[in-house]
């Protein structure tokens, strides 16, 4: 992990930093086994296979294990913490894994928050590679210092001058998420696996309302730095009774950042 100052000091300037070595190879390959299993969970849900998403995990943490541990890494944590502040809660949670000789949804250029407050960051994200990201798979496309562009370059602009996200799994590859990017095609004969973490300032509300929607999962597994991570420590109070509470029962359990 880079010192935090350099790190903050790099992603200002060129809106996305590459950490490589975030996750051991042990814990890349628990949490790449969680993932496929997760993926045909959700084809169970769908019922097919023929659905635009095919492929992505909307909301990682309804799988737990792995997918809850993740959050007790300092080295994908501190990035987040340093940029936003440390009650960063999580936006999406989502996998990005593309299917043999195929693209994914992120095909598009696109950028992942549509806010653009200049010189103030609302939203960062980080794909966390599980497997090794080469020209051949559908390595992430992105281009440099975009994050204050309020509309998209054009695309002979964007081929010319993007770079792109080669590096080995294991290697996390945080950025602005203002910063203009596009995933490629997979042309190999197998699956691309990656997860995507959008983190927010805690007073943003989630796409998804995360402990909502694990309301009826036993989380007694779940770490105190999860937990936060996750959003349950940031809920607004929904009666006079919670509103009321004593702190250690409150669901809002945070300073306000």
């Amino acid at each position: 992990m880079l010192e935090r100052e350099a790190f903050v000091r790099e992603f200002q300037a060129g809106g996305s930093v590459l950490v490589p070595g975030v996750l051991d190879p042990a814990f890349v390959a628990t949490v790449k086994k969680e993932l496929e299993a997760a993926i045909e969970a959700e084809v169970s849900y769908h019922g097919t296979r023929d659905y635009r998403d095919y492929g992505m995990v909307l909301l990682c943490s309804l799988y737990g294990g792995a997918f809850w541990r993740l959050f007790d890494n300092p080295g994908l944590t501190d990035p987040f913490n340093a940029v936003l502040g440390d009650g960063c809660i999580v936006y999406a949670y989502t996998s990005s894994s593309m299917p043999p000789n195929s693209g994914n949804y992120s095909g598009r250029l696109h950028v992942d928050s549509p806010r653009l407050i200049p010189g103030y960051v609302t939203n960062m994200g980080a794909t966390i590679l599980l497997d090794d990201f080469t020209e051949e798979n559908g390595a992430t496309w992105h281009l440099p210092a975009s994050q204050g562009l309020a509309e998209a370059p054009d695309e002979k602009t964007f081929r010319a001058q993007a770079r792109r996200v080669l590096a080995p799994a294991g290697s996390v590859w945080f950025f602005n998420a203002r910063t203009w990017h596009a995933g490629g095609q997979n042309r190999s004969a197998r699956w691309r696996h990656a997860l995507t973490i959008n983190m927010a300032r805690p007073w943003m509300k989630q796409r998804i309302d995360i402990p909502r929607a694990m309301a009826h999962l036993d989380l007694s597994a779940l770490s105190p730095a999860a937990r936060q991570k996750l959003g349950f420590d940031a809920q607004v109070p929904a009666s006079y009774a919670e509103y009321y509470a004593p702190p250690e029962l409150r669901k809002f359990k945070q300073r306000a950042e």
